[in-house]
């Protein structure tokens, strides 16, 4: 079974408390998990204790297990120094402008410099 350590929405609606929990990869997001391995409530401060709570011992567990997380999780894992810093990927190079909306750009860009310097 594939297993993901992810998190489990929880609280009223504009008001989000989230579930650290272990479970099976194809079960639905707030669905069937297999242990809770702590809580996190983005409403409150950075800097306060109680925002991420986690059981170490027990994620440590999952982790040799082979438990995947999730990438939230893998920052929370990486703040609390039990894994590796995450990779941000960056953004595909497919959305960048294509080569003509990039000459007109320049061209633009060129065309302010030429007035600033004739003022």
């Amino acid at each position: 079974m594939a297993t993901k350590i992810r998190m489990s929405r929880a609280g009223a609606k504009n008001r989000p408390f989230f579930k650290i929990v272990v479970a099976d990869s194809r079960s639905p997001r707030d669905g069937r998990f297999l242990e809770k391995l702590g809580t996190y409530n983005p409403l409150l401060e950075k800097g306060n204790p109680e925002r991420v709570v986690l059981n170490v011992e027990r994620i440590k567990y999952w982790l040799s297990v082979g438990a995947k997380p999730s990438d939230r999780i893998a920052r929370f894992l990486h703040e609390a120094n039990l894994g590796p810093k995450p990779v941000i990927h960056e953004t595909p190079k497919k959305s960048a402008p294509k080569a003509k909306a990039q000459e007109r750009a320049k061209a633009a860009a060129a065309a302010g410099e030429a007035k600033e310097a004739a003022a």
